[in-house]
């Protein structure tokens, strides 16, 4: 079992460091909603609704490049910056210990 460390910081600014579990093939929208943070991932993690839209504020190098549908909703979005991703196309691995991301699907 290998364990990473994300950062997480939600909609009121306050800063959390989690535990995040690499074996159980989970993605970070659903390592999100386990540790009750508001995500309503209406779209079940398909890349369609942008509800889970995060900023990635330190290891967007570590991550994979989003893929067109991807792309395609965080064109949709008002918000949307540089280091926008969906956190349903992330799925967690060792690669993104020390990751901090911010919460921003409601923001606006």
């Amino acid at each position: 079992m290998s364990d990473i460390k994300i950062k997480v910081q939600d909609y009121s600014g306050d800063v959390q460091e989690l535990e995040a579990p690499t074996d159980m093939g989970l993605s970070l929208m659903e390592f999100l909603k386990a540790n009750e943070y508001p995500i309503l991932a209406t779209c079940g993690g398909m890349a369609l609704c942008a509800t889970c839209h995060v900023i990635v504020e330190d290891g967007m190098d570590l991550l994979n490049d989003p893929g067109d549908q991807e792309m395609d909703q965080l064109d949709l979005l008002p918000n949307a910056e540089f280091n926008s991703r969906l956190a349903c196309q992330l799925r967690l691995n060792p690669d993104m210990d020390g990751m901090m991301v911010r919460l921003a699907a409601d923001e606006e």
